[in-house]
């Protein structure tokens, strides 16, 4: 048995520490005596290894305690691993993000080639045929039920496939149908096939490059209906013209969308 100094030494983890992983039921010592003085044998000197590595490689306290609470071999670990892995990677895009969307304000000259001019235009739609899927959750979700769509309509689809939004602002739950024309009627296990009732009267405009940006285009569509007097209606529609594949995203510059918003 140890006593908590020499453990402190053999672990290279303070005594500081150790305290505060026996409080928290990370690392509680093997034996107590009766004047509170804390014991570690061999087997707490593995699992502070452990805590130590993991420590190490950035994982939380949180996460330190469910792995310690649920690993029991070396291929319970590498799931945990995999996981951060994972986490890490999410992470290391919203970084690039982050540092790409600050060059744009760095770049003034740059950023001012990408500000587009958009062309409003006045459109109406016929009603259409089309599988769909509704749903309520988040926008970056909208790929995956697109995907399954496809699967369930394989040689069916009869044109560009377009997004139905229901909300009137914007939500981190949203209320998204997911639209691709079909040739007729076409029956699938998780689809629903309709008919989409005729926009009479849109405003509209097309915008080129990557979803993140849609937004200016929002804008301008909404600065054009209200200086009319226009009163705009849900669900407005994006149309897909050109975006990524099933497979490969390609590049987000070449996008093309265009916006659908109803109006009276």
């Amino acid at each position: 048995m140890y006593k908590i100094s020499e453990f402190s030494k053999i672990t290279r983890l303070t005594v500081k520490s150790l305290r505060y992983y026996d409080e928290e039921g990370i690392l509680k010592p093997s034996c107590r005596a009766d004047n509170g003085y804390r014991y570690y044998n061999g087997e707490d000197f593995k699992k502070a290894e452990l805590i130590q590595f993991l420590r190490d490689l950035d994982f939380g306290i949180a996460q330190v305690k469910e792995i310690l609470e649920n690993c029991e071999s070396a291929e319970d670990l590498s799931y945990y691993l995999e996981e951060k892995q994972e986490m890490i990677r999410r992470q290391i895009q919203k970084e690039k993000e982050l540092i790409r969307r600050m060059d744009r304000c760095l770049k003034p000259k740059e950023a001012e080639v990408e500000l587009m001019e958009y062309k409003i235009e006045l459109k109406s739609f016929p009603a259409i045929t089309a599988a769909s899927m509704r749903y309520r959750g988040r926008y970056q979700d909208m790929g995956k039920y697109m995907s399954d769509i496809y699967k369930e309509v394989k040689g069916k689809g009869a044109g560009e496939p377009f997004c139905c939004y229901y909300d009137d602002d914007f939500k981190e739950e949203a209320d998204i149908e997911i639209c691709v024309p079909t040739k007729g009627i076409v029956d699938g296990k998780n689809i629903s096939c309709k008919q989409l009732p005729a926009v009479p009267k849109a405003v509209c405009t097309t915008h080129t490059g990557s979803y993140e940006e849609l937004h200016r285009a929002y804008k301008a569509l909404l600065d054009f209906a209200r200086d009319r007097g226009f009163t705009c209606l849900t669900p407005s529609r994006e149309i897909y013209h050109k975006g990524p594949g099933m497979i490969f995203k390609g590049n987000p510059n070449k996008y093309v969308t265009e916006i659908v918003i109803p109006f009276q």
